[in-house]
């Protein structure tokens, strides 16, 4: 039986700092996401293990080893939506959706590259945020769980060559 959509708003503010530089946006926190209050919580969500593994870290554990680990190679983090209705963690599913003011979040830090964490996020922010922003995004596979067209090592590698593009040929 299908879950029904229901109402959700964005509950994290960005994680980016004065040298941020370029921007990673997923569409909006997991039910798990938000249970445990920090991007990417869900246990077999891949985020972080690509991120550590593209700047050759360990996986960061703690939210302040990973707003460190962000920190350390400029990078943003946010969500392209502020509210939308939806079923469990679908993207698929969303409808009515609202967009984050990335504008603000541009008009604070030095970024120049956005990159979009899925499909749908990247669908989302052609549609709803590049008009504001005029900033191309780069659209990168899903790091979710449901995304199992892409294995560990692929995904690795897709973030490397549009993360560290001079440095990503160690990963092919």
């Amino acid at each position: 039986m299908a879950v029904p959509a229901k109402p959700v708003a964005h509950p994290f503010p960005p994680l980016y700092d004065a040298d941020s530089v370029k921007l990673i946006l997923g569409t909006m926190p997991s039910p798990q996401s938000r249970a445990r209050q920090f991007y990417y919580g869900h246990p077999q969500n891949r985020f972080w293990r690509v991120i550590a593994a593209v700047y050759r870290e360990p996986p960061p554990r703690a939210p302040a080893e990973k707003r460190s680990l962000l920190s350390r190679h400029r990078l943003a983090l946010w969500d392209v939506l502020a509210r939308c209705e939806i079923s469990g963690a679908a993207d698929a599913t969303i409808v009515a959706p609202v967009a984050n003011d990335l504008t603000g979040l541009l008009r604070r830090a030095p970024i120049t590259r956005v990159y979009a964490n899925g499909t749908r996020a990247y669908q989302l922010y052609q549609k709803l945020c590049y008009p504001q922003t005029g900033i191309a995004a780069t659209p990168l596979p899903s790091t979710s769980p449901a995304n199992a067209r892409f294995s560990l090592a692929k995904l690795i590698a897709a973030y490397a060559a549009a993360l560290t593009p001079e440095s990503a040929a160690r990963w092919n």
